[in-house]
């Protein structure tokens, strides 16, 4: 062995990957590499690099499709998301009276939102023309258990404590297992609305809140538009 040999210090790992990575050509003049080189296997077996390339590529080929799968159902679900919302702007729409209002509401969250119970109530100063089942007073004593919601102006999607489900869904309230209470707070309307449902994840706590906000906007500006209607 000469003495420039003996001197000359061992290719490290890292030299021989930064190689293989300026020059990713090396192995179609090398093919025959390919069929000696081996891999370790989780089995315990060796495989070639070949065999390992293509396992890598059948990873990531699942993966992708995976994730194109996912998208896929998302957009579905927009699009059923969307095609409900276009349901309840022309529900609201076509009411012309306040109480036409509030049913169409409730048949379009219960047929298109396939919701078990829905409850609106509206904060309005006591008179002879207010509803009990749709109207309470800014002082009534049962607000505190939705104050954190309308201090926040956020829907919250959770299972309702029992004092809110008792006031909200009444008789139904013990079947109610998850709800979403959404504020309806504007300059000229306040209120709740809440869509119950029997199955404990149907609204949970991560749930996005971009359709209940718009349904909450959708809903207050033909509402406001109906109270002055009937209060002229």
């Amino acid at each position: 062995m000469s003495r420039q040999q003996e001197s000359s210090p061992d290719i490290t790992p890292g030299q021989v990957e930064d190689y293989l990575q300026r020059h990713p050509e090396f192995f179609n003049d090398h093919l025959d590499l390919l069929e000696h080189l081996t891999i370790p296997h989780p089995t315990g077996e060796a495989v070639s690099l070949i065999a390992k390339q293509l396992e890598i590529f059948r990873s990531r080929h699942q993966e992708i499709e995976n994730q194109l799968t996912t998208l896929i159902e998302i957009a579905k679900e927009n699009d059923l998301l969307f095609d409900r919302m276009h349901e309840l702007t022309l529900a609201m729409l076509d009411a012309s009276t306040l109480q036409e209002a509030v049913a169409n509401l409730k048949q379009v969250l219960l047929e298109c939102f396939q919701a078990d119970y829905v409850a609106l109530r509206l904060l309005r100063d006591q008179t002879d023309a207010l509803q009990e089942d749709l109207f309470m007073t800014p002082d009534d004593p049962r607000l505190i258990h939705f104050q954190e919601v309308l201090d926040n102006n956020h829907p919250v999607c959770c299972r309702p404590t029992q004092a809110q489900a008792s006031y909200l869904f009444g008789d139904s309230a013990m079947a109610v297992k998850s709800c979403a209470i959404i504020p309806l707070l504007f300059t000229e309307l306040e209120g709740l609305l809440a869509i119950g449902s029997q199955e404990p994840d149907r609204f949970h706590y991560n749930m996005g809140n971009l359709f209940l906000n718009q349904m909450s906007e959708i809903i207050g500006t033909r509402l406001i538009a109906l109270l002055h209607q009937q209060e002229e």
